[in-house]
């Protein structure tokens, strides 16, 4: 995959197929340690010792639609082969981990990518699953929690026209000033 933000889009459609009714992605982006990292953690129901092992195998996946799962082989490579590493912690019931870190400065290591996208992508698409977003970009941090904005609208969904604008906004605004420009 070309940015990151779609190895961080697969693994939060994983946790929505594993029935998970929260997810929290954390990202830190640290020049002074030279450090690109991502956590995705939910609550769905999680690996036994057998398919953790197995979800690291090219050649194995639990999807019906296809017979092959490279999402977490070539996260892992991608990682390694930039100074970094990929650990995954899972139980069953209790629900997946997956941490992910990057050299942030190797030039090797693909962009981080559309993360507008990714986060409107998951937010207005997964009405049974909350989302608690935090990324840190040296000293500036952006954050939100879809419960806190879904007891703020009421009854409305998340995916409703006017909401979905102003979540469009929202996010928008928010890593900018991570960044420092726009991100729409």
């Amino acid at each position: 995959m070309r940015e990151l933000s779609l190895h961080i889009l697969d693994i939060l459609e994983n946790a929505l197929e594993a029935g998970a009714t929260l997810v929290n992605l954390d990202i830190e982006e640290n020049s002074a340690a030279n450090l690109l990292s991502f956590e995705i953690s939910d609550n769905g129901r999680g690996m036994d010792a057998k398919t953790l092992e197995q979800v690291q195998d090219p050649f194995f996946t639990t999807r019906k639609t296809r017979r092959v799962g490279l999402g977490i082989p070539l996260l892992r490579a991608a990682a390694e082969r930039c100074g970094g590493e990929l650990e995954i912690q899972s139980q069953v019931s209790l629900g997946t981990r997956v941490h992910v870190t990057f050299e942030l400065n190797n030039i090797d290591r693909a962009p981080l990518g559309d993360m507008f996208g990714t986060l409107m992508g998951f937010v207005v698409s997964s009405s049974n699953c909350d989302l608690v977003y935090h990324h840190q970009v040296d000293d500036r941090c952006f954050e939100f929690n879809t419960r806190e904005i879904r007891g703020a609208i009421g009854e409305r969904s998340l995916a409703e026209p006017c909401v979905r604008s102003w979540l469009r906004a929202f996010i928008a605004e928010g890593l900018s000033e991570l960044y420092g420009k726009s991100q729409e």
